[in-house]
């Protein structure tokens, strides 16, 4: 395609090449909205997990972050998954490797890992089962109760689900560096600013930002809720890549980014430009060797029944 081709060019040529290659574009609520506008399927970590193992399409195209792409690999190891942007990783993922884990389970013998989804393939294969944010409170609730459980890696999200679960855990120190830049004064900004609006937050913020919310929820449960509810005005703490959603899934309705630092550059560094290279080479695929892939299969299919 000419550099100077316009969007609306470029989506075009985008959907042509999709249907020769026999591709499906899977897109994360956070990416750009005209990624977004190409995509297939646009969705959070547990409904773009669900399109991956479920696609009959010879090629997935993920616009996300590495560990998104790597899952979807996991799932279907008989599909080309192609990230088109393969430097898009993940602060929180990094937080944790295969080697600390198996370091901490030696410390706690008998205890059930609970990965978060934003983790690497091989603490996947170290873990027993994963979970989403839409879905973690529902997978930590259907663990036995007589056993420990570790959670790794977003300390964040472990304290919310062990408020939801009542249940003790033993919760790794990382974070999402976006999530957590959000403070109790921007809520408080916020509400000051926007009277009338309800409150939006992400569990993997705070605990003292959660407590502030009308409505703690994954990036679907936002939308969805946003949608469903009557009020009219929304302050919303997640990544702003949010907003195209919202604004589709409710355009007569307002929307307040709770604050301006609410960006991932990770996941904007998908463009329609790396989408359509990602169609005409099939590079960068993502593939995970096969003794970690199947350990790691083991740890997400368990996350999808529960489901």
């Amino acid at each position: 395609m000419p550099g100077q081709a316009t969007v609306q060019e470029l989506s075009n040529e985008i959907r042509r090449l999709k249907k020769e290659r026999d591709a499906v574009i899977l897109a994360h609520v956070y990416q750009r909205p005209e990624v977004q506008e190409v995509a297939d399927f646009v969705g959070d970590s547990l409904g773009l997990s669900q399109q991956a193992a479920a696609t009959d399409a010879k090629v997935i195209i993920f616009c996300g972050v590495h560990f998104m792409a790597e899952s979807a690999s996991i799932l279907s190891p008989d599909k080309i998954v192609v990230l088109p942007e393969e430097h898009a990783g993940c602060p929180m993922a990094d937080m944790v490797d295969a080697v600390q884990l198996e370091r901490k389970k030696r410390e706690m013998p008998g205890a059930v890992v609970v990965c978060y989804v934003n983790t690497s393939a091989e603490v996947k294969a170290e873990s027993d089962i994963a979970c989403t944010s839409a879905n973690a409170v529902k997978v930590v609730a259907s663990l036995p109760p007589d056993q420990p459980v570790l959670f790794v890696p977003d300390k964040n999200l472990g304290r919310f689900i062990a408020s939801k679960t009542g249940r003790e855990m033993t919760v790794w120190e990382g974070c999402c560096n976006v999530h957590d830049r959000l403070t109790v004064e921007d809520i408080q900004k916020a509400k000051a600013e926007h009277p009338q609006a309800l409150a939006l937050v992400h569990p993997e913020c705070r605990p003292e930002v959660v407590a502030l919310a009308d409505k703690v929820a994954s990036t679907t449960g936002m939308i969805n809720f946003a949608r469903e509810n009557s009020a009219r005005e929304f302050i919303v703490g997640t990544e702003s890549g949010i907003l195209h959603q919202l604004h589709k899934g409710s355009p007569d309705k307002k929307f307040y980014m709770a604050s301006t630092k609410m960006v991932c550059p990770n996941m904007k560094k998908t463009t329609l430009e790396s989408v359509h290279r990602a169609l005409v080479t099939l590079q960068p695929r993502v593939s995970v060797p096969e003794d970690i892939r199947e350990k790691a299969a083991l740890c997400l299919e368990r996350m999808l029944s529960v489901v």
